[in-house]
């Protein structure tokens, strides 16, 4: 399977480093202004990671937090190049802090919500590789570097590491989760204004396989609705 999503990055990066751009330098006001521009080719953002669709009795504690960086290929769609898409691969950390401990006896992993007196941390992190889908309206030109943008979109996630992490007074233990979904879909929105622009993803799948549950039995169907910080770099 890394094979088959490995051979995918390839190709998609292949497509989009070669992938053409159209028009020509046209007067502007009496001036020359190269038409061929592109906006927004890299992104690195910041953003706090909650857990919806919660059991009874789980909550979130500490910073659940995300960190994600990557290559976008701007790709307009019209002359004056404020409407286009964007393709991307990126990569991506994510955290999710909770009252839910989990604990790998032989085979099988156990789940129990527990009191939060127990233990200090308790934690699901993944890696993943990502390829982000948008489309991309703003109001810049050529020669404006301030602009509005709204990009609306879908993210494919790829998790090649999932661990779980159990840290209590007397030592911590850490280890492969393999509940964890290797991938992980959903929507994205980003908007803002020059330096500063909002980034909100909502999973549409869950966080956890299917069929996973607590210890009582109560299925764990965490989806991840994401707010923070996105910033592109030229």
């Amino acid at each position: 399977m890394f094979r088959i999503i490995f051979r995918f990055g390839l190709g998609a990066a292949s497509m989009l480093l070669s992938a053409p751009i159209f028009g020509q330098a046209t007067l502007y006001d009496g001036q020359q202004v190269d038409d061929r521009y592109l906006e927004d080719q890299f992104y690195i953002g910041v953003g706090y990671n909650v857990l919806v669709d919660k059991p009874d009795n789980v909550a979130q504690r500490n910073l659940s937090y995300n960190l994600q960086v990557g290559f976008i290929k701007d790709i307009p769609f019209n002359r004056k190049r404020n409407f286009g898409i964007g393709l991307g691969l990126g990569y991506a950390i994510n955290s999710y802090y909770s009252n839910l401990m989990v604990t790998e006896e032989a085979d099988a992993f156990l789940y129990e919500i527990v009191d939060e007196s127990n233990f200090n941390r308790s934690k699901l992190a993944t890696h993943a590789i990502e390829f982000p889908f948008e489309l991309r309206w703003r109001t810049s030109t050529a020669e404006d570097y301030k602009f509005w943008r709204i990009y609306a979109g879908a993210r494919l996630g790829y998790v090649f590491s999932g661990r779980s992490k159990l840290v209590t007074e007397t030592g911590n233990t850490t280890f492969s989760n393999p509940d964890i979904e290797k991938f992980q879909y959903g929507l994205t929105l980003n908007f803002g204004y020059n330096t500063w622009n909002i980034h909100a993803y909502y999973g549409l799948n869950t966080l956890l396989k299917e069929g996973t549950s607590i210890e009582a039995g109560d299925p764990i169907d965490f989806r991840v609705l994401r707010i923070g910080l996105i910033f592109y770099i030229l």
